[in-house]
């Protein structure tokens, strides 16, 4: 890091992190760790995915967020009869008789994709080459999508019937699967007293575009220490089973572990981890810290597991 900058916009970021929170709790009751996992991945450059039951804000929470980070947002319900072109967009015939391209919905910062495995997988491939390759090809022309671009997709863990559950290897796209909890009592009882009295609640811009492009880039270049880059291969490559690393709760109850994408996102999760919290790198405990997101869904569980009702959580609690 070029020192004093990079020190003073570590700073920044840190203060505007603070700002972020406080604004995004104006309107966003509890749910501290689902933002701060968001925000994380946001400044990281990876997308995430939020599971949890309806009606737990994830939608507010995104449109919220759009509008402190100032930025370009857009909705996206996943339904079965969902097609690419609906996300990508289409060719149409102009009045010219000329081929012109209407974007789709996939153009803009930050995309809401709702229900994500209500759709085929045709439909979540188109969204899922636009998230890894940051563009779009229609009729054979490459569009770029525009900087900075984020995915948040939901997905509704009871419904299981005329679900598309996505694959590993599409689930490997996202950097952290969060989950949406229940409200406490006490913040339930804050819930509704704010929704059910029609006071309109406004939040203010914290951020510009450029400064999320800067801060992203800022923290790519923050150092970290080799033996932290260590703690994390060496936990990912703890979770595969067979390994001469893997313990004997992966061998006994793992089908499969997390692959290199894991271990490229402890480490970017941790630098991003410790800059939001005020460090200038990070340490075995900022890689700690955003584990359970990243590995939560590159690990799958074996029959034996789901027979004995051990849960992912514990398996990476034993890792760690």
């Amino acid at each position: 890091m070029e020192h004093s900058n990079d020190i003073q916009a570590l700073d920044q970021l840190k203060s505007a992190f603070q700002l972020l929170q406080k604004e995004l709790g104006k309107v966003i009751v509890g749910q501290d760790q689902v933002v701060k996992e968001v925000l994380i991945s946001i400044f990281s450059q990876g997308h995430c995915l939020l599971v949890g039951v309806p009606g737990l804000a994830k939608t507010l929470l995104v449109s919220s967020l759009s509008k402190v980070l100032g930025l370009d947002f857009s909705r996206i319900q996943f339904t079965p009869d969902l097609m690419p072109s609906d996300i990508v967009g289409t060719e149409i015939l102009d009045e010219n008789r000329q081929f012109k391209f209407v974007k789709g919905p996939i153009f803009t910062n930050f995309v809401l994709a709702d229900e994500i495995n209500r759709t085929p997988p045709k439909t979540q491939a188109a969204l899922l080459e636009a998230m890894q390759e940051k563009s779009v090809t229609a009729a054979g022309v490459n569009y770029q999508l525009s900087k900075p671009f984020f995915v948040m997709a939901t997905q509704n863990p009871i419904e299981q019937e005329g679900t598309y559950p996505l694959p590993e290897a599409q689930l490997d796209r996202f950097m952290f699967n969060v989950i949406v909890d229940y409200p406490s009592f006490d913040e339930e009882l804050q819930i509704v007293k704010q929704t059910t009295s029609g006071a309109n609640v406004s939040i203010g811009k914290v951020m510009t575009q450029e400064e999320i492009l800067k801060y992203q880039s800022l923290i790519y270049k923050i150092p970290v220490n080799d033996s932290v880059i260590e703690y994390a291969v060496n936990l990912v490559s703890k979770t595969r089973p067979g390994s001469d690393r893997a313990p004997e709760i992966i061998n006994n109850y793992v089908e499969w572990g997390a692959g290199p994408r894991a271990s490229q996102f402890l480490i970017i999760g941790a630098k991003t981890h410790a800059a939001l919290n005020g460090k200038y790198s990070p340490d075995i405990e900022d890689v700690k810290a955003v584990a359970y997101s990243i590995l939560r869904h590159r690990i799958s569980k074996n029959y034996k597991a789901e027979a004995e009702g051990l849960t992912i959580e514990k398996i990476i609690e034993a890792l760690l």
